[in-house]
């Protein structure tokens, strides 16, 4: 028993010497808490909406309180026109808008009907589904209020319009999410390994004292899946559309230009993982533990960015996918160019700098 005991403080001494062993054993867990806790939830808070109120009066404000006071909408302006509203909804900074009508608390009274339009992003369909049912609760909660008080059989008529996507298709969302999952993941995945690969098999001394510049060797590895990874998006592209019924309303260029911007991303991240590492299985093991979490996660078409806490809201915007996420939308469903998108390629283009020119520096030369 006494061997066995010493035996035991061995490996408790071996465990608590090993960082890594101790973050797998505590660090994974309270992560995994923290995000299936706070982030990973169906339920959909603080969305951002505006309010059009042509009739400014009574019934209106009160429920636009109502509005206000829930925690699923964050509510941004109160004035907008119809042109601002459809602005809004190109931008991306909102999901919803609610319309009320010029008298529309005099309809009320008088003829015991009104109409309230909404308007959501059905870019998404299971989020513009459930904020429009947020929406037309709260109204029909106030209209029971109203009744209960007026002794009338009052009736609040909620006009629902689905815009970019009223037939509510779910390839909508899926096809975007999927080709920033499988671009990432693949180009990261295949270069991540490539650098390790002729560390492994001896080859590397071969290149480095070969009359070769040592970035060029960087380069070389990353152009073959470049290449690779531009048939495998126009394969997925011609899948989308001409078997799930996908549209492409923006510049089909365009489309291919973010799209190598995020595969030069994913690569130029693939390498510096390829030179901080050893060996193919660690490399590997971190391409697909370090990327298939946050890129599934944190790009928005699984959950609900605006969900989260604030804090993984600011991890979010590290993630390349969450901007190609946007821009593909931006495109493909609602048709805008460069212009309206300048900001996510702006955003993409500089982690991507960022990322090849920390890959090169990270390059060594002489083998240890």
């Amino acid at each position: 028993m006494k061997q066995f005991l010493i035996f035991v403080r061995k490996e408790f001494y071996h465990v608590f010497r090993d960082q890594k062993t101790l973050l797998l054993l505590f660090g994974m867990p309270i992560a995994q808490i923290i995000l299936f806790g706070f982030a990973l939830t169906n339920e959909i808070k603080n969305s951002k909406i505006v309010v059009s109120d042509y009739a400014n009066d009574m019934a209106s404000h009160r429920i636009i309180e109502k509005l206000a006071a829930s925690t699923n909408f964050e509510i941004q302006n109160q004035s907008l026109s119809h042109s601002e509203i459809e602005a809004a909804f190109k931008k991306g900074d909102i999901k919803l808008a609610v319309v009320f009508p010029s008298n529309f608390n005099n309809d009320l009274l008088h003829t015991n009907k009104a109409q309230v339009q909404i308007i959501a992003d059905a870019s998404d369909p299971n989020t513009a589904n459930t904020l429009t049912n947020y929406a037309s609760s709260i109204i029909k909660d106030y209209q029971r209020e109203l009744t209960k008080s007026t002794m009338a059989p009052l009736q609040i008529n909620t006009n629902v319009r689905m815009i970019y996507n009223p037939e509510l298709k779910g390839v909508f969302n899926f096809v975007p999410g999927v080709m920033a999952l499988v671009l990432l993941l693949v180009c990261v995945l295949m270069t991540s390994v490539s650098i390790v690969r002729e560390k492994e098999t001896g080859t590397m001394e071969v290149l480095l004292v070969s009359p070769f510049n040592p970035i060029l060797v960087i380069v070389s590895k990353a152009v073959p899946y470049f290449f690779l990874s531009i048939i495998n998006l126009t394969v997925i592209l011609v899948l989308s559309t001409t078997l799930m019924g996908m549209p492409i309303n923006g510049s089909i260029g365009l489309l291919y230009f973010e799209s190598s911007l995020l595969i030069l991303c994913a690569l130029s991240l693939g390498l510096l993982i390829s030179n901080s590492t050893d060996s193919q299985q660690a490399a590997m093991l971190i391409s697909l533990m370090g990327m298939l979490l946050p890129v599934m996660m944190f790009t928005g078409f699984m959950f609900p960015l605006e969900n989260m806490p604030k804090g993984l809201q600011l991890f979010a915007n590290i993630v390349p996918s969450k901007w190609y996420y946007i821009t593909v939308k931006s495109i493909m469903i609602k048709g805008l160019g460069l212009s309206e998108i300048w900001k996510e390629t702006l955003i993409l283009a500089g982690m991507t700098v960022v990322l090849l020119t920390i890959s090169i520096k990270k390059f060594k030369i002489r083998l240890s």
